[in-house]
């Protein structure tokens, strides 16, 4: 990307810079930088990207993800890799404002290092450097961070928070108990809700729990097959024909209606765009150093060019999330000159004033 606007000479003049340097400049720029100055000067201007929307209600997601490595690189080590087992990776630790494309922050650390215990501390270090006004209305995750430590850190915080659980006998258990119910309650696109209370080995207490149900169509209800090998395969019969059903478990402290909870899990869905858009389309999957702290300088440094740019294309396109695939190139290519008289740029014309005629008119 660096390289593509590397010779545009209208641009840096408009920006007050001299010339767009290579990519390899930028690499070496960053050798000798101290990377906790860097780190603070990314992280204000982040902040300022999204700071006005903190005083808005918003809901805050945080997921991880994995970035294969081909080569030697500092972190590169064995991990959790479900596109490339046996992969040495970096893991992508990152914080969105939900629904608006605006990443907090990402933090940089080596592929075994991939559990919510590593993404926890950096969040709740963000968080309460912000003023109250300032925080979430709730925070949710995946099955990674539907733990003790992490919702129990969140109560003492006073936050609000919306996970998934992995389906683990208690859980599997649950789901049996409560498959026979008739309060099934609808929660939307062809899901079904109920309502429970459940304490885990290792939980200090029991807590609202809301299991989902989505009868499978199609081949996976004839076969039986399933999205995941670990669900249950409860069966139903009813007038002769057989359904079966996939299932998610939630774990919250929130207290809105079943239908409300189903429909912000869902759109946590938003996340995968996000990271499809950034490590496809902006850099996040394919910029490696030798070193870990520039992969941290540059991952936060896409991820406030990513912010301007989501910024810029609401601005130009209101109704809709254009991602940069397509947005890039109907809004970053106009052409342009910058006018010169004998090898020297031209200063800018003085404003016309209007001209009146004899009856005073404009």
């Amino acid at each position: 990307h660096i390289d593509s606007v590397r010779y545009d000479t209208v641009s840096p003049g408009l920006l007050g810079m001299e010339k767009v340097v290579s990519s390899s400049s930028a690499r070496r720029a960053f050798i000798k930088a101290d990377e906790a100055a860097c780190v603070s000067w990314l992280t204000g201007h982040l902040y300022r990207s999204y700071g006005p929307l903190l005083e808005t209600p918003w809901i805050l997601d945080v997921d991880t993800s994995v970035k294969p490595l081909y080569g030697h690189q500092e972190g590169a080590v064995l991990g959790y890799n479900p596109t490339k087992a046996g992969r040495p990776s970096h893991v992508l630790h990152t914080y969105i404002m939900a629904n608006t494309r605006l990443v907090l922050d990402v933090e940089v650390r080596p592929g075994n290092e991939s559990a919510a215990k590593y993404t926890m501390p950096g969040l709740w270090a963000y968080l309460d450097g912000l003023p109250r006004s300032s925080w979430p209305c709730f925070v949710r995750g995946d099955c990674n961070f539907g733990n003790e430590r992490d919702m129990h850190d969140a109560k003492l915080r006073g936050l609000p928070y919306l996970f998934k659980l992995r389906q683990t006998s208690k859980v599997k258990t649950l789901i049996e108990e409560v498959f026979r119910r008739d309060d099934w309650t609808p929660a939307g696109q062809d899901w079904q809700g109920v309502e429970s209370r459940l304490q885990l080995q290792g939980w200090t207490r029991k807590r609202r729990i809301i299991v989902l149900r989505r009868k499978l169509k199609g081949d996976m209800a004839q076969t039986g097959a399933l999205p995941d090998p670990g669900q249950l395969q409860l069966l139903e019969v009813e007038a002769g024909a057989v359904r079966r059903y996939e299932y998610v478990v939630l774990v919250t402290s929130l207290t809105e209606p079943i239908a409300a909870l189903a429909q912000h899990y869902r759109d946590r869905g938003d996340m995968e765009n996000i990271y499809d858009e950034q490590k496809n389309q902006w850099g996040w999957g394919g910029y490696t150093t030798h070193d870990l702290k520039r992969c941290r300088i540059m991952a936060r440094l896409i991820a406030l060019v990513y912010n301007w740019w989501s910024l810029y294309v609401c601005l130009a396109i209101p109704k809709r999330h254009a991602e940069a695939i397509t947005s890039r190139p109907l809004l970053s290519t106009g052409w342009g000159n910058k006018p010169a008289t004998a090898g020297k740029p031209r200063s800018p014309s003085p404003p016309c004033t209007p001209r009146r005629n004899t009856s005073g008119a404009l």
